[in-house]
């Protein structure tokens, strides 16, 4: 293919993550994968945002899958996983583990990653949040992914930005979350196209 043809192709961004990726609940224009790409093409940037959301999935789930979402074709990833594991209270030294093999599989590839973090239910106690939420900065320093904090950042508890469930925004929640995360995601854009 000519070196012209190539640059003409989108960016292919893999959005590997569970309910919060996929849309739970939402309209397929209405979903993360959906506003974000079109949030990313309003910045002038020509962008494919693939959705490799999986409602209910684990760490271990997006482990499991990610060789296959990346026959897509990825030059780009932001993995949001772990909610789930923290809901269901697995031993967080586990679910670094997932995440770490899913960054490494990312960085053998040549792939640049965005982690987006999670926060753990404070109930579980303090070992547990502690161990679960330090995950995410820890390994994106080790990984040199990009880190952006807590996924649900101003959207978390807030009545007006989810739906009935408490759990899942809405689509203006999911708007937020998008306003939020892109200056982050630009970055790991910027990154694709540095090279490496």
């Amino acid at each position: 293919m000519p070196d012209g043809a190539a640059a003409q192709e989108p960016i292919g961004v893999l959005a590997l993550g569970d309910s919060l990726t996929a849309g739970y609940g939402l309209a397929a224009d209405e979903g993360f994968v959906a506003q974000l790409e079109a949030a990313l093409r309003a910045e002038g940037r020509d962008v494919t945002v693939l959705d490799a959301g999986v409602s209910g999935d684990t760490t271990a789930g997006g482990l499991a899958r990610l060789e296959w979402a990346l026959a897509g074709g990825a030059d780009a990833a932001i993995v949001e996983l772990g909610a789930n594991d923290a809901l269901r209270g697995v031993d967080p030294a586990a679910s670094r583990a997932n995440l770490d093999a899913i960054l490494t599989i990312l960085a053998d590839r040549g792939v640049p990653a965005l982690l987006a973090g999670m926060a753990a239910p404070r109930n579980l106690g303090g070992r547990y949040v502690a161990a679960f939420d330090g995950m995410y900065p820890e390994l994106a320093a080790r990984h040199d992914a990009i880190l952006y904090p807590f996924f649900l950042e101003g959207v978390a508890a807030d009545p007006a930005l989810n739906q009935a469930d408490g759990i899942h925004p809405n689509a203006q929640g999911v708007a937020a979350i998008v306003a939020g995360i892109l200056p982050d995601v630009l970055a790991l854009l910027d990154r694709v196209e540095a090279g490496p």
